[in-house]
């Protein structure tokens, strides 16, 4: 089927023939797609189809299964409306029919335009491509296809187990994203989009799986470029065999033994789920299965393994959240180095657990991730987020995800304040950088501070409160130490 994409009022005849367009000649915006004609919806200079499936159903006999194609459809289907969020414990409304994506691009600009997808964070176990956070719009405006991804989560995503073998068992959310990027691939088009100029970006378990899909065969044809923030570049991944035991505890705690997985109700595999998320908030997660997960990120990066594409990585000057007090905990327990003697300035003993937090698991795995990929011949450059909104300088605590906002240009949302005319001066500039990237594979433009790539250096990119500017690291020393332990 032919892809097309046109604009045209909601009783207009719809002649679909001839090559892909976008000509204004109504409201509405449609799409010609395999699974059918999609009618989007307009808002301000940007057009929008949401909960667009990407895959059939994961639910009855396809529960716990790779994700099958969604058949051929010549039928009319509205796009106005998000679809139901990925089954999980924390969010009312939440779906196992959810192998769903959101697209939004420029009213009525001719393509083909470049391609951002967005992988969401949420440790692997919550969030969701809906969140008003995550809208695509202000991208869309710089000439951009914005692509966001709903994937399976928690046990439903990540379970391993014998008894689920056929097909490959666990990974099942990085199988969805896979899924999500041959769509992209063949229907973006249909959209205005450039298949050939596919840039990925997420932050922490979205960097992860982005990381993920760079040492991945299966991925490696679908995208041109990437973008990992936040990213927690030195995890260990379960073994298959650590995997299959923390799959069978799951059984065991649900109390089914012998019983068909696939037909128990969702509401009892969440409850499970949670308590044994209660002891361990890191049991679902990718697993090295040999097949789509073959080993650890940095000893991938180490070998070469990643694609050799363009690179931007990095992370926020504090990464702690609301719910990072286990993390920081476990970093703290694990570490050999004394963190006082790392940042004598720091006397509260939560700046100094915070600090030592973000720079053993961020900061530096970051560092690690940046000099591979530049010492591979890519174009990597590297950046830490440093800049707090004027409004939460008197309360600066946790700054996971905090650039999310400014990429995004996301207002008046949850979890997402007002900004200021200085927020949005910088907001802009970062918004610019990624967008920059995206087009061309380098963010450098006229009217932005010179970042330098990373090749062979410590070079970065500092976005802090009070000025955006290229330089060496000024923690390199700290970062070296917290290295030299990572090898013992």
């Amino acid at each position: 089927m032919r892809s097309l994409l046109a604009l045209v009022t909601a009783s207009a005849c719809l002649c679909l023939a001839g090559p892909a367009v976008a000509q204004p000649v109504g409201q509405f915006p449609f799409a010609l797609t395999r699974e059918g004609q999609m009618l989007g919806g307009v808002e301000g200079e940007v057009a929008f189809f949401k909960g667009l499936a990407y895959a059939a159903a994961p639910v009855g006999p396809l529960r716990w299964r790779p994700p099958q194609v969604t058949p051929e459809s010549s039928e009319m289907r509205t796009a106005y409306e998000y679809a139901a969020p990925c089954l999980q414990p924390s969010l009312s409304g939440a779906r196992e029919d959810c192998l769903t994506l959101n697209v939004f691009r420029p009213f009525g600009v001719d393509g083909p335009l470049p391609v951002m997808v967005f992988i969401h964070d949420g440790g692997f176990v919550s969030g969701t491509a809906n969140d008003p956070l995550f809208d695509g719009a202000r991208l869309a405006q710089a000439g951009l296809i914005v692509v966001t991804v709903n994937y399976r989560l928690g046990v439903l995503g990540w379970l391993t187990h014998p008894a689920l073998s056929e097909g490959g068992s666990g990974n099942y959310g990085l199988m969805d994203q896979i899924a999500a990027l041959h769509w992209v691939h063949d229907n973006i088009a249909a959209f205005g989009g450039d298949a050939r100029n596919v840039t990925l970006f997420g932050s922490g378990a979205g960097a992860t799986s982005i990381a993920l899909l760079m040492l991945c065969g299966e991925a490696r044809e679908l995208f041109e470029k990437a973008i990992l923030q936040s990213l927690p570049g030195r995890v260990r991944l379960r073994s298959r065999q650590e995997a299959e035991a923390w799959g069978l505890q799951f059984v065991a705690t649900l109390g089914q033994d012998g019983a068909d997985l696939r037909t128990i109700a969702a509401a009892r595999l969440l409850a499970a789920e949670s308590k044994l998320l209660a002891k361990s908030p890191h049991g679902f997660a990718p697993a090295i299965d040999g097949s789509l997960v073959t080993e650890d990120i940095a000893a991938g990066f180490a070998a070469g393994h990643q694609s050799r594409i363009p690179l931007i990585v990095g992370s926020n000057d504090d990464e702690t959240g609301f719910d990072s007090e286990p993390e920081i905990a476990e970093a703290m327990a694990s570490s050999g180095a004394a963190p006082e003697q790392l940042y004598p300035d720091l006397t509260r003993p939560s700046d100094l657990a915070a600090r030592f937090y973000t720079d053993k698991v961020f900061s530096e795995p970051v560092r690690l991730l940046a000099r591979l990929h530049a010492a591979i011949g890519a174009p990597t450059y590297r950046y830490r987020f440093a800049y707090v909104p004027e409004a939460r300088r008197a309360n600066p605590e946790g700054g996971h995800g905090r650039e999310l906002q400014f990429i995004f240009g996301a207002e008046g949302v949850p979890g997402a304040g007002i900004l200021s005319r200085r927020d949005r001066e910088v907001a802009s500039r970062v918004r610019g950088y990624w967008i920059n990237f995206a087009k061309s594979g380098d963010p450098n433009g006229p009217d932005l501070p010179r970042w330098d790539a990373a090749a062979g250096s410590d070079r970065l990119l500092l976005i802090a409160n009070d000025h955006i500017a290229s330089g060496d690291d000024p923690f390199a020393e700290r970062l070296d130490r917290l290295a030299d332990e990572s090898k013992k």
